[in-house]
């Protein structure tokens, strides 16, 4: 069994916790996020730590499951409000590039037509060159699925590696195919 919401959760110089409830806000020099908290989830700030436990009345199982997750989530939040995340792809491909304009990615992935992202609020996108996309952000789950939704325009295929690609993601090629 994990053990993951019995650890405190130290909070950085700078950073501003408010807890009203089951909600939580955090605040640091990158921007705002804010979470509502399961119902058998108890928070608590000690001095300059998070403590978090269950409700006397919640079941032991479930309860410290959701703990631990409420842990990992509100910890993944003060990481991104002071450090911020970032995911990188790479397009890998002939002719594959991308570029952005305003509030839009603009890809060219080998399709008849080019792909136009739509950049969500929250993410930025830069390309420091054609073949590269960079998406940063504050809140993880939504860097992570931004990140997926670009690659899942044209993921790499396993017999040339062509495609959009994570930067530290790892293609096992097939053979070539045979007759």
């Amino acid at each position: 069994m994990s053990r993951v919401a019995k650890n405190p959760i130290a909070i950085p110089d700078g950073s501003k916790v408010t807890i009203a409830g089951q909600h939580i806000v955090v605040e640091a020099s990158k921007g705002k996020l804010e979470h509502n908290l399961h119902k058998t989830v108890h928070v608590q700030q000690k001095e300059n730590q998070l403590v978090f436990s269950i409700h006397h009345d919640a079941d032991l199982k479930t309860g410290w499951a959701q703990a631990g997750t409420a842990r990992a989530l509100v910890n993944n939040m003060l990481t991104g409000v002071t450090q911020g995340y970032e995911r990188k792809l790479e397009l890998v491909g002939v002719g594959y590039r991308a570029a952005t304009q305003g509030k839009v990615l603009n890809l060219t992935l080998g399709f008849s037509h080019p792909v136009a992202f739509d950049i969500p609020e929250g993410v930025t996108i830069e390309t420091p060159s054609q073949t590269e996309v960079l998406v940063k952000g504050i809140d993880k789950q939504l860097v992570g699925q931004v990140a997926a939704n670009i690659r899942a325009y044209r993921p790499p295929e396993p017999y040339k590696g062509k495609g959009v690609r994570y930067a530290d993601e790892r293609i096992i090629m097939k053979e070539v195919k045979k007759k």
